[in-house]
């Protein structure tokens, strides 16, 4: 479910005009059962879905009605003893995650035991974030001791086709209920909202994250300002990826009477590491904060802490099976700790505080993108060795950037910059994310540089492989 592709647009629309053509059929006989359009909605996300791939389409709905019958299972028992079994039930549900993304690292690279099955394995489209909305969908009902709902809603549940294969991870409380009262109602006014979504997330990610994703190098091992500038990058490419799949995905949810969560509220104007992961992939941080960090104490325990840095290189292992993304996890678990434990203590000007969150975050980036080992605390080493940044370093950095390969990559970071001043004046002025960038005018000229400025070469959005 590539929201970037032609094809993507043209299955929606085939699907949504049978969907129509039956309604008009069945309406015009005064037969149109209530049911009708969920099980529409439901046939119409599983044939996306399945247009991604049958592997995909398969593992979720192993996971999906996998968890829907332990949980009815769970129920039958008795309420004093219920959480024992979930004990049982989540870890039936993480296995085929735990197959798919983690067999390889834990076999092969843990335990050196050289199962070479294992190295081929393709990872499902979106399992982690399903996985993880189905997890906290059985912990909610039985903590808010909820019923279990008619099988049709739940699977409408989990399998919105906007945000199944990367987000946002919905709760029950917030997605469930639209689920339940679901009909197709084409409203002019939630059409208009979600176009000025789905206009701005494709700019997003067709004009810049594709442009940046093209003239990405991260080849340069010695020379430090290179490596700063690799990281700026992709920094700048994976915000806009993820963030434009996001936007598009809430902008689709609109368009038919959902309102899914605003998964990044431009986090990149962030003036601290906790600030940062309030606006950064807000619903996974919601989610390891409800389901890991507060049942191990949270805030009141003694060593919260070693909490934090737990529940961040478990949030690094979600992203990816490697060391590097527990590296990643480890760093942000440092940066927030650092942040809450001086924070109340040093007051840094606004522009100051952003500049070191922004460093804090770009020197991070490093480890998500550089898989080889050895190669990242070689880079790593460079960009903390005073004598990495002497003026030949700089010299060569510069005439990189003055090479006929980068013009487009220096006049990409230019339109990025100007895209993030109107994100930081959003905030400023009305304290709502992007609401300069949805004005009219704005979008009408954001559609015009997505048209003249794309590429012809589309990437797959970055998440789809977590």
């Amino acid at each position: 479910m590539n929201f970037a592709e032609i094809r993507f647009w043209e299955l929606l629309f085939a699907g949504l005009a049978c969907i129509l053509v039956l309604r008009m059929l069945l309406a015009g006989a005064n037969a149109l059962p209530e049911w009708f359009d969920k099980t529409a909605l439901l046939s119409l996300g599983l044939f996306l879905l399945g247009c991604v791939s049958w592997l995909t389409l398969s593992i979720f709905l192993v996971v999906a009605v996998g968890t829907y019958v332990g949980l009815w299972w769970v129920l039958q028992k008795d309420e004093a003893r219920r959480w024992k079994y979930l004990f049982v039930l989540i870890p039936l549900q993480f296995l085929p995650l735990f197959y798919y993304k983690y067999a390889n690292f834990a076999v092969n690279q843990v335990l050196n035991l050289e199962m070479g099955f294992l190295r081929g394995l393709v990872i499902p489209v979106g399992i982690s974030f399903y996985t993880f909305q189905k997890v906290g969908f059985a912990i909610d009902t039985l903590h808010f001791r909820k019923p279990l709902p008619r099988f049709l809603e739940y699977l409408n549940f989990v399998a919105f086709f906007p945000q199944i294969v990367a987000g946002p991870i919905e709760r029950r409380q917030n997605l469930l209920p639209q689920m339940e009262a679901f009909r197709f109602r084409w409203l002019p006014k939630s059409i208009d909202e979600g176009i000025g979504w789905i206009v701005l997330g494709l700019f997003f990610k067709c004009c810049l994250a594709d442009n940046l994703a093209l003239h990405f190098d991260a080849s340069s091992q010695t020379n430090a300002y290179r490596i700063w500038l690799a990281n700026v990058v992709f920094g700048l490419r994976i915000y806009y990826d993820f963030a434009g799949y996001s936007l598009v995905a809430v902008g689709l949810g609109r368009c038919l009477g959902i309102n899914l969560t605003l998964n990044f509220t431009s986090p990149l104007c962030a003036t601290s590491a906790t600030e940062f992961w309030h606006r950064w992939h807000i619903t996974l941080s919601q989610w390891f904060r409800d389901y890991l960090y507060i049942p191990l104490g949270g805030n009141r325990a003694r060593c919260w802490s070693l909490l934090v840095a737990l529940v961040f290189v478990v949030s690094g292992i979600w992203h990816g099976a490697g060391w590097n993304f527990v590296l990643w996890g480890a760093l942000h678990g440092g940066f927030l700790i650092v942040n809450r434990k001086l924070g109340p203590l040093v007051r840094l000007p606004a522009f100051l505080a952003w500049l070191l969150t922004t460093l804090a975050t770009y020197l991070a980036w490093l480890c998500f993108y550089e898989l080889r080992t050895a190669v990242l605390f070689t880079k790593l080493g460079t960009l903390f060795h005073p004598t990495a940044y002497g003026m030949s370093a700089l010299r060569e950095a510069v005439a990189y950037l003055q090479s006929a390969d980068s013009l487009v990559l220096v006049c990409t970071l230019v339109l990025a910059a100007f895209v993030l001043i109107l994100e930081w004046r959003s905030l400023a002025a009305k304290n709502e994310p992007y609401a300069l960038l949805r004005r009219p005018k704005i979008l009408a000229a954001l559609v015009i540089l997505t048209v003249i400025l794309a590429p012809d070469k589309h990437n797959a959005f970055i998440y789809f492989a977590f």
